[in-house]
């Protein structure tokens, strides 16, 4: 068949979609699709995948289930993740719970084969974003982590202006966000009776046991993520979105060491600044990549900033990544990107795109789900990024530099960090 410029973009199109012109075209039936997390971002998710048939509706809060009984009465409702994974009626599940049953959920719903929509992060620890990439390397299931971002233009932009080398080969990357953590206050919240419509021990599954009281987890992400034992903080969760972007620009894998600076470690809470410096080997191959790089991670605003004379003021960005490269600068959010200096790049034209547009985040997966293809961050790829993420936040509790073995999954250097790479598990809860 000869190729034609009309062809070619039906390919492109399809290929951004998840699915290959020449895949199966399945049963043409609508998914049965389980919801495990129906509240807050769980929602959102569920208004994302609403074409489907909704098989199945979990929240430990019967508050949010009983407000979505007149919408979905057919689904089956339950406060258990595990009776989703195992039904019979499911043949995907989006994951939309808190932080720390991620991985568990998702490992369970891989290895009953069904195919798998999670929330960022894929794992709380390291250990449990290899688990991911493991599991989802031995099903064959359809995955995709919710970093609904990567499927916008911007993100694609920026990466083929890397690629073609227009900075030449960086040698940084600069993330940040101005998010902090507030205190926690108590470390132990006085003890609660635990309402009729709130399943606390499902909520705590893994992490430690400890008396109900509201002030753990209502709030959401933003009350929750503050503590270890359900959540990584500012890095653990923005840092999914924002270093989603050198990691596919510069085709990043698994750093050589990791550092960290920041306040006193607290035990219980995540902190409320930090900064992460990871150091890459080069990437042979393209020559924009052929160079060790260093990704460097702050959070917390202020002056916790990249210290780079751009010309431009980043205190006016709240979230961003600066690249530097060997013959000038990028820097850019979700939705704005610059060549800088401003004056050696005017009247660059940028290369024509090769990277096809996204047919959405939630249409990649679901594509992939009923044709057998794959999705644009699947759990190979997002449990590297979250891996190489967590990292940092182990480094930082360790209070020492870690020298890497990605293989071994330890820090030969430090056998002090092993107890951060992975977590202790609540009997019965264990991954």
């Amino acid at each position: 068949m000869k190729t034609t410029r009309r062809t070619f973009l039906a390919t492109a199109s399809a290929a951004a979609a998840g699915y290959s012109l020449g895949a199966p075209a399945g049963k043409g039936d609508k998914l049965r699709i389980g919801i495990i997390g129906s509240g807050g971002r769980g929602a959102a998710n569920l208004n994302g995948v609403k074409g489907e048939e909704i098989a199945a509706l979990c929240d430990v809060n019967r508050k949010v289930l009983d407000g979505l009984k007149g919408k979905y009465p057919a689904a089956f409702q339950t406060t258990d993740w595990r009776e989703v994974v195992s039904s019979d009626k499911v043949d995907a599940v989006v994951i939309s719970t808190a932080d720390h049953h991620h991985a568990l959920a998702a490992v369970a719903a891989m290895k009953a084969g069904k195919h798998v929509y999670c929330e960022k992060p894929l794992g709380h620890n390291v250990r449990e974003a290899r688990l991911m990439r493991e599991a989802y390397a031995e099903s064959k299931v359809a995955t995709q982590m919710g970093t609904q971002i990567h499927a916008g233009e911007n993100y694609r932009r920026v990466v083929e202006l890397i690629q073609s080398g227009a900075i030449g080969a960086v040698r940084e990357a600069h993330v940040w966000c101005d998010r902090s953590i507030t205190p926690i206050g108590q470390v132990v919240l006085p003890a609660q009776d635990v309402p009729d419509s709130f399943d606390w021990d499902r909520w705590l599954g893994p992490a430690p046991d400890r008396d109900y009281n509201e002030d753990y987890w209502k709030g959401g992400n933003l009350n929750w993520n503050r503590r270890w034992d359900f959540g990584n903080g500012v890095l653990g969760d923005m840092g999914s979105h924002l270093i989603d972007l050198p990691w596919w620009a510069l085709k990043l894998t698994a750093p050589q060491t990791v550092s960290t600076e920041g306040p006193p470690v607290d035990a219980v809470a995540c902190p409320p600044w930090m900064k992460v410096t990871w150091e890459h080997a080069p990437r042979p191959g393209m020559a924009a990549l052929d160079a060790p790089v260093k990704v460097i991670w702050y959070h917390g605003g202020g002056k916790n900033r990249p210290q780079v004379d751009t010309g431009m003021d980043l205190s006016k960005w709240p979230i961003g990544v600066l690249f530097v490269g060997d013959g000038g600068m990028l820097v850019a959010d979700y939705g704005k990107r610059f060549l800088l200096p401003e004056e050696k790049f005017k009247g660059f034209e940028a290369p024509e795109p090769t990277i096809p547009p996204s047919a959405g985040h939630y249409q990649e997966w679901l594509q992939a789900c009923k044709t057998g293809s794959e999705t644009t961050c699947n759990f190979e790829y997002s449990g590297s990024l979250i891996e190489h993420n967590l990292l940092g936040c182990a480094a930082y509790r360790t209070g020492k530099e870690l020298k890497w073995d990605a293989k071994s999954l330890q820090a030969n250097n430090a056998p002090e960090a092993a107890p951060f790479l992975t977590r202790s598990y609540r009997k019965g809860w264990e991954i």
